[in-house]
């Protein structure tokens, strides 16, 4: 665990104006102490602080990426390392003439939803831009996985002018069914979003992680880059231009399983901030600055998700426009600090505790953008204003490492969440592939209904589906391992993709 010496606790109390009256300034000093010293008592001093080494640590970075290889569609490659796995969806788009073969499962079904697609791949891009120097020898582990994203989204953004095909699968007969994808029976419908059916959501989300994987690819792979950039440019205009949310059109298909809650306007500005830091162009900056109060930039809201862009996009252009987004990306910011004032709610055991559905994937999400917004406030010298106290970028790092070890096994339960590291870890994991014999165990044709057997049964998952970051404990810490409980036991691409990053950053330091 990171300490905090005696200059840095210096360095984080905040100097009232000259002009204060003595009394006034000590009793703001002392006020300040006393808040600072219980948020850096509160970070620091937990009984179930772990030591996890560099390896252990790289060790995580290289199973948080091998996992996206157990949930790939389509025909996999001669180098896939889960070798469990199987071709599957083979014919994907077929019945709309088009060919959308590849991409990813989100969780444990057989579905392809593009909302959590594209933010997954999104993410993945952002962990390699930002921590990618760390990732050392998984560095083109992590960009094969964000390509196998990347060329889906293109697929899907190209196949047709003027529409973006969104989903595969008819989601409630898939639900209704525990089949392994390469037995796969189900209807594979086809859904898209068009200037006729809009789908401002998912279609400014494609744009983010069209753009954001452009800025990967640049150096290596020019052309392939800019082909991802004019997509997002035109996924983008698509998005802006006919503005809607998917979850009307698309209605009973996506919701409930990836409404988009928060609506479209978050995903617009996350969109064209992407697109700005992959452009330079100042038009997309201009585009924020000119609609961003419409459409609730000035909002804080204290979430970030597939679904909510708001607190990650603040962060995003505080890069390089500090001062203009410091405050708001302060309020999210404080508000994973325990001790501050607007603080949310932890569990016994220290794990910032949002839902009970997944709740790792809050987990993730913020430890990312602690660590992100820590490189920012370094990079400018500043500290996060937490109301009455002053919170350096240190603190921000010992909160993301303590969130980032509990996932791992530092926790009451002392269970590491993710599948296949450390001595204890999940083994009733809520996915098919994994809870059904593999076909190089069983060749035969399992059915759907012949899969319940697996999903009912009490034994432990046949295939490790290593790496896998499940939904996580309930809000006393608790997690029983339960293969039917999909709240806490089942993993999705979108808990592991930040944690991407998160890992690569402690492999590194």
């Amino acid at each position: 665990m990171s300490s905090i010496n005696q200059h840095t606790l210096t360095n984080i109390l905040f100097t009232q104006s000259s002009h204060n009256r003595k009394s006034q300034l000590t009793k703001m000093v002392h006020s300040y102490i006393c808040v600072t010293l219980f948020i850096i008592s509160t970070l620091a001093c937990s009984s179930f602080t772990s030591a996890f080494t560099t390896q252990q640590y790289s060790d995580a970075l290289s199973k948080s990426i091998m996992f996206f290889e157990g949930q790939r569609s389509g025909k996999l490659p001669a180098n896939q390392r889960l070798k469990w796995r199987g071709d599957s969806a083979l014919h994907d788009g077929s019945s709309d003439n088009m060919d959308l073969v590849g991409g990813y499962y989100d969780a444990g079904d057989n579905v392809k939803f593009g909302l959590p697609m594209a933010f997954t791949t999104t993410m993945l891009a952002w962990s390699i831009i930002e921590f990618g120097e760390n990732m050392k020898s998984e560095l083109a582990n992590a960009k094969e996985a964000l390509r196998w994203g990347s060329d889906y989204l293109l697929k899907a953004a190209t196949a047709k002018p003027g529409t973006l095909y969104v989903q595969v699968g008819e989601p409630y007969s898939d639900h209704r069914c525990w089949e392994r994808p390469e037995d796969m029976d189900t209807p594979r419908n086809v859904y898209k979003v068009s200037s006729q059916n809009p789908g401002s959501d998912v279609a400014a989300e494609t744009a983010a992680a069209l753009a954001a994987a452009s800025i990967v690819f640049r150096d290596s792979d020019p052309s392939y880059s800019h082909k991802l950039l004019q997509t997002a440019m035109n996924v983008f205009e698509l998005a802006n231009q006919y503005r809607g949310s998917y979850s009307d059109s698309l209605s009973s298909v996506v919701c409930p399983f990836y409404c988009s809650y928060s609506g479209y306007n978050d995903e617009l500005l996350w969109g064209a901030a992407w697109i700005h830091k992959a452009s330079k162009g100042a038009s997309y900056l201009s585009y924020i600055q000119s609609n961003g109060h419409l459409m609730g930039s000035d909002d804080d809201d204290f979430s970030f998700s597939w679904d909510d862009k708001r607190a990650a996009t603040k962060v995003l252009l505080a890069k390089d426009q500090f001062q203009t987004y410091k405050q708001h990306s302060d309020n999210y910011i404080c508000s994973l600090i325990p001790g501050t004032s607007n603080s949310q709610h932890f569990t016994p055991g220290g794990l910032f505790y949002k839902q009970p559905e997944s709740n790792l994937q809050y987990v993730t999400t913020s430890s990312f953008l602690l660590l992100t917004y820590a490189k920012y406030l370094s990079a400018n010298g500043g500290h996060a204003s937490c109301g009455v106290s002053s919170v350096a970028s240190e603190a921000l790092i010992v909160q993301a490492k303590k969130q980032i070890d509990y996932v791992l096994g530092a926790n009451p339960m002392k269970m590491s969440y993710m599948v296949g590291f450390g001595d204890k870890y999940p083994t009733r994991v809520h996915h098919r592939g994994s809870s059904i014999p593999s076909v190089r165990d069983h060749p035969d044709r399992i059915s759907c209904d012949a899969g319940q057997q697996y999903f009912n049964s009490g034994s432990s998952n046949p295939n490790i589906l290593v790496g896998a970051i499940v939904g996580g404990p309930d809000s006393n810490d608790n997690y029983g391992d339960d293969r039917s409980n999909y709240s806490e036991a089942e993993p999705a691409t979108y808990i592991n993709a930040p944690f991407v990053g998160a890992a690569a950053f402690f492999s590194g330091h």
